[in-house]
């Protein structure tokens, strides 16, 4: 455990000794400008100034440079990299492939604290650890130079480089826990960001889950009615083989209804441009109808005046409204529709079985959760002369 955070320490070390050898560069301009500008270039010190630029003047105006260049630069990768290799931290990818402006500025802001933090500990570490190596030495070699003065207690002076390498390894440690903290805040993608990530999210649950709604709709629906006229085909095969074409034609209308269906359901969950065929609306009752093979009275009005998503919405209401009478009922099914005062009414109904159920079934749950998106009111049940009736009511629009 101890040889993993001592390894880490080191990590973290060399990414601040890497942060200080990125600022080099914009040190060395900087003495250059200020020598240029003071009229110092060719003048006292120049060579030290150009190899061990410390001035702290120059540290702190070639600061705003930094940033720009973090600004602009495409750094975010390689610092993203330089803090999940080095620092331990972990930096969640940011949504979208395109760089925006808040991503700049918190990139910016973290080059500027990655080089400013990492040159100061270099600079430190460039001055402590040379002085500590002479202080282990110096009972040794002596103090020639008189620095520890004369009357220095020389047989101390390992334990003092010890003090001091302890408090530089510590004031490193959290100079890189720091780093570690900021770099997921900085580098990471922010609050707005992963708002937006979850809201993506929910769209695609809800995707996902009107998806499910329409294969339950749809596959129910054909599967219904390729039961019930497969066993109406086998009675009577032999003594009406009309009425048993007509059954068999109303299966396979049906199947491939569902067919397509399913291949569309498909190609969105795949993402696949090609899937996302038109989707089955009001216009298409005629089409339903003819596939379930049932007897339907239909009352529909004229339904142009009805919004896509509702249309879309109320073909599958009408759909799986269908698919009950047919399972659950007797004789013909009522279907009427009509567009009055900026609402769609829909109402499917027919004799009550004497078995009729809905047990464990989501047909019922399914359009209401339909219903409720578009802030209806459904009503499934036994109507006023006892007969089983779905009765829905849509707005055509959102405030209505």
């Amino acid at each position: 455990m101890r040889s993993v955070r001592w390894r880490l320490v080191a990590r973290r070390w060399a990414c601040l000794i890497l942060g200080g050898a990125l600022l080099m560069p914009y040190m060395m301009l900087g003495v250059l400008v200020s020598g240029t500008v003071g009229g110092t270039v060719g003048g006292r010190g120049n060579a030290s100034q150009l190899l061990f630029p410390v001035d702290v003047l120059v540290y702190v105006a070639v600061l705003p440079l930094v940033a720009v260049t973090g600004l602009f630069l495409p750094l975010r990768a390689f610092e993203v990299s330089a803090a999940e290799g080095l620092l331990g931290a972990k930096v969640d990818p940011l949504p979208g492939g395109r760089r925006t402006w808040g991503e700049r500025r918190r990139t910016a802001l973290w080059f500027t604290l990655h080089l400013a933090v990492g040159g100061l500990m270099s600079g430190i570490t460039l001055a402590i650890v040379p002085f500590v190596v002479w202080l282990l030495a110096a009972p040794l070699t002596g103090d020639p130079a008189g620095l520890l003065g004369r009357d220095a207690p020389l047989a101390w002076m390992p334990v003092a480089a010890v003090a001091i390498a302890v408090v530089l390894v510590a004031v490193v440690a959290g100079a890189g826990a720091l780093l570690a903290r900021l770099a997921p805040r900085l580098l990471g993608p922010s609050p707005a960001d992963r708002l937006a990530v979850a809201e993506q999210q929910a769209r695609r649950l809800a995707e996902r889950n009107r998806l499910a709604r329409e294969l339950h709709d749809s596959v129910g629906h054909a599967l219904s009615v390729v039961t019930l006229q497969a066993a109406a085909a086998s009675r009577v095969i032999e003594r009406d083989p009309a009425t048993a074409r007509t059954a068999l034609e109303a299966i396979e209308q049906s199947a491939r209804a569902a067919l397509e269906d399913l291949d569309h359901v498909l190609g969105v969950l795949r993402e696949d441009a090609q899937g996302r065929a038109p989707q089955a609306t009001l216009a298409d009752l005629d089409e339903l109808i003819r596939a379930s093979g049932a007897d339907v009275r239909r009352e529909v009005g004229d339904l142009s005046s009805v919004p896509a998503v509702v249309s879309r919405e109320a073909y599958r209401i009408v759909q799986e409204a269908l698919t009950n009478a047919i399972k659950h009922g007797r004789g013909a099914v009522r279907l009427a529709a009509a567009v009055q005062d900026d609402e769609l009414s829909l109402e499917i109904s027919n004799a009550a079985a004497a078995t009729r159920g809905r047990g464990g079934g989501r047909g019922v749950a399914g359009m209401r959760e339909r219903v409720g998106l578009l802030r209806g009111t459904l009503h499934a049940g036994p109507g006023e002369r006892g007969e089983w009736q779905v009765s829905v009511r849509l707005p055509l629009r959102s405030g209505a």
